[in-house]
C-alpha cells in the first residue's frame, strides 16, 4: 500500500509571479475516520510578471522567458529531493493564449525538473475555490471568490469546499495596466475607462451570480491581499478597526493615485515596489467586481490556486480525488444513467488500451480523464 508522502509541492506559473509552496501532511485518526490535514513549510515567489512580456501578436518575448526560466530553476533546486508523485506544476493564462507556449514549456520543464500542465480558465477556477475554502473565514451558506490575477480573474460560487458557478474572464492586473496605465500614468479618464472596460467583462456573469446569491465575498491571493493590505495601512476604512476591502477604501484608493498622476509616485505606506506596476490595473478591475456584483466588503484570504493544488493533490493521494467527487455530483445533478455511463467508460477505455503510450503525458492520468468524461455521458 502506498503510504502518503510527508511534503507536497505547488508551483504556480501565474502570469504576474510565480510561486512555490510546499506543505507538510499530517495524518490522525478521528472519532470519524482517519484525517489528513496540510501545513505550508515553506514557500518561494518570484514576480516573473510574464504577462508583460507578451507581444501585441500573442508571441512571449525573449526577456519574460527568461524571467520565468531563472525563477523556474531556483524552483527546481528545492525541489530536487522530491518525487514526481509529490509535485504539482501547473501554469495559467499567459501560457493559455501565448504561440509559443510550447517551445517555452520545453525549457522550463527542464528547469523545473517537473511537468508542467497549462490548465483551462474553469480548472484553474476550481483549484482557487478549494484553496481559499480552505483558508477563508467559516461561511454557512455559499461563497462568492474572486481572483484578480495577472492575465485572467476568477470568479467562483461554492458552499463548503465544493464549487458550484466556476467562470474565467481575460481581465487581469498586467494586461489591465499595460493597456490603460501605460508607463504608470494614472489619471481620471484612464481610471474610468478601465473600470468600464472591467465592467463590460463582468456583465456577462452578472445575472447568473446574482440569481446563486453568497453570504460571503471573497477575494483570493496577490491582487486582493495587496489592496486590502493598502487599504488598511493608510486608513483608508471608515472605520479603521475594519479589515478586507471596502468600497469606500477602493475610492479613497483610487483617489491617491489619481492625485500622484503615475504610480511611481504615489506615497503609500506598504506599497512593494513589485506592485506599483500592476496596481492601478488591479485596482480598476476590483471596482468594476465591486460595482457589477454590488458589493460593499470582501474578506481577504491567502489561500489560492497553490493551495488549491497541494489539497487537490492530497485527495489523489489519498483515494479521494476531488475530481471524482464533481463528476459524481455532476452525474446526480443531471440524472445519468449510471449503468449507461458505465457501459460508455469501459468502451472508451477499451479503446484506448489499443493506442501506444503517450511520450509525454501518463497512462494513468489519461485512463483517469477520460474515465470521468465517460461517466458523466448521458444515453440519448
Amino acid at each position: 500500500m502506498n503510504q502518503t508522502p510527508r511534503l507536497l509541492a505547488a508551483v504556480d506559473m501565474g502570469s504576474n509571479s510565480f510561486r512555490l509552496m510546499i506543505g507538510r501532511v499530517d495524518e490522525s485518526l478521528t472519532a470519524s475516520g482517519p484525517a489528513s490535514q496540510l501545513f505550508q513549510v515553506d514557500a518561494l515567489r518570484e514576480p516573473v510578471r510574464l504577462a508583460a512580456g507578451l507581444t501585441p501578436d500573442k508571441y512571449l518575448d525573449q526577456p519574460a522567458r527568461r524571467r520565468g526560466i531563472d525563477a523556474l530553476r531556483r524552483f527546481g533546486d528545492r525541489l530536487r529531493d522530491f518525487s514526481p508523485d509529490q509535485v504539482r506544476a501547473v501554469a495559467t493564462n499567459t501560457l493559455r493564449v501565448a504561440k509559443n507556449a510550447s517551445e517555452f514549456l520545453i525549457e522550463a520543464e527542464h528547469a523545473l525538473g517537473f511537468p508542467i500542465e497549462v490548465i483551462a480558465g474553469r480548472e484553474e477556477a476550481r483549484l482557487i475555490y478549494l484553496g481559499a475554502s480552505h483558508d477563508a473565514p467559516a461561511c454557512s451558506g455559499n461563497r462568492l471568490v474572486v481572483d484578480i490575477g495577472g492575465g485572467s480573474t476568477e470568479f467562483i460560487i461554492g458552499s463548503g469546499y465544493t464549487s458550484k458557478l466556476m467562470e474565467s474572464l481575460y481581465i487581469g492586473c498586467v494586461s489591465h495596466s499595460r493597456q490603460f496605465f501605460p508607463s504608470g500614468n494614472v489619471d481620471e479618464y484612464a481610471m474610468k475607462q478601465a473600470e468600464l472596460a472591467a465592467r463590460r467583462e463582468i456583465q456577462v456573469l452578472v445575472r447568473q451570480y446574482r440569481a446563486a446569491g453568497w453570504q460571503q465575498a471573497v477575494g483570493s491571493s496577490g491582487t486582493a491581499r495587496a489592496l486590502a493590505e493598502l487599504i488598511e495601512l493608510n486608513g483608508m476604512n471608515d472605520n479603521p478597526a475594519e479589515h478586507g476591502i471596502t468600497r469606500e477604501g477602493l475610492e479613497r484608493l483610487k483617489r491617491a493615485l489619481v492625485k500622484a498622476e503615475n504610480a511611481n509616485r504615489v506615497k503609500l505606506v506598504g506599497l512593494k515596489a513589485d506592485r506599483i506596476p500592476v496596481l492601478p490595473g488591479g485596482l480598476s478591475i476590483m471596482l468594476g467586481v465591486f460595482a457589477e456584483l454590488d458589493i460593499d466588503r470582501m474578506d481577504v484570504t491567502d489561500g489560492a490556486l497553490r493551495l488549491g493544488v497541494l489539497y487537490d493533490l492530497l485527495g489523489r493521494t489519498h483515494h479521494e480525488d476531488m475530481r471524482t467527487i464533481t463528476v459524481d455530483q455532476f452525474m446526480r445533478r443531471y440524472g445519468v444513467d449510471r449503468a449507461q455511463a458505465q457501459r460508455v467508460r469501459q468502451a472508451a477505455l477499451g479503446l484506448l488500451a489499443q493506442f501506444p503510450e503517450p511520450r509525454n503525458e501518463r497512462r494513468d492520468d489519461n485512463l483517469a480523464l477520460l474515465g470521468w468524461a465517460g461517466g458523466c455521458m448521458r444515453s440519448a
